[in-house]
Order: C-alpha cells, then sequence, then structure tokens
C-alpha cells in the first residue's frame, strides 16, 4: 500500500520541527512535556548545559495521594507542581515545548496552570 505513519511518527516528525525553533537557555529554560497513556510528565531544562532543573509528573511523591485518574485536572495540578518547584529555583520565565502533542486538553490545562503558578511563556 502506501507509506502511512502512525500516530506516533506524525508526533515525532512535529516534535522536531518545533524543537528547531525552540531553545533553552538558562535566563529563559524549556518546559517539556510527555503524555503518557496514564501519566503526565514536565520538566524544566537548560538546553545550553543539557540539565534538567526542575521535574514534575502524576508520579510526584507531593501529588501522590492527592491525584485520581488521569485527567484534565490532574494535568492541572502537575503544572502548578511545576510552577511552584520552579518560583523555588528562582525560574520565572520560560518557553513551552508542547513536544508535537496538539495544544488542546491535558496539553493546555498544564500551560495554563503553570501560567497560574506565576511561569511567564
Amino acid at each position: 500500500m502506501g507509506s502511512q505513519k502512525t500516530k506516533e511518527e506524525s508526533r515525532n516528525i512535529r516534535h522536531l520541527r518545533i524543537r528547531k525553533k525552540v531553545k533553552g537557555t538558562l535566563e529563559c529554560p524549556r518546559i517539556s512535556v510527555y503524555k503518557g497513556n496514564k501519566h503526565l510528565y514536565a520538566q524544566i531544562i537548560d538546553d545550553a548545559a543539557g540539565n534538567t532543573l526542575v521535574t514534575a509528573s502524576t508520579l510526584s511523591p507531593e501529588l501522590k495521594g492527592k491525584i485520581k485518574g488521569f485527567g484534565i485536572a490532574t494535568a492541572k495540578d502537575v503544572g502548578l507542581l511545576l510552577a511552584s518547584k520552579a518560583k523555588d529555583k528562582g525560574i520565572e520565565k520560560v518557553v513551552f515545548d508542547r513536544s508535537g502533542y496538539k495544544y488542546h486538553g491535558k496539553i493546555k490545562a498544564m500551560a495554563d496552570a503553570a501560567r497560574e503558578g506565576g511561569l511567564k511563556f
């Protein structure tokens, strides 16, 4: 037949296209998001040094007993946790890397909650 791409292959192509444009520095690091079937992971990365500065996920000890299921409310909790950890490290301004995911649903909820928590992007 044809050379059909899977959803994952298409997402990876979109991710590479985004990553060409989005770079994180120590002054303005990058928020990278990964969404699995059961969990959401987010990290703040300094690409210049190759260091992860802050992480938050649905598996974080701070959220472990608080969350139920994997919905938009859970994504908001991850965004708020990421923002509060970033504030503790003195990070205020970031760039958002949606990793090829569409900007809606859980990804949008997490980003909006991070903005509510005080991050600027």
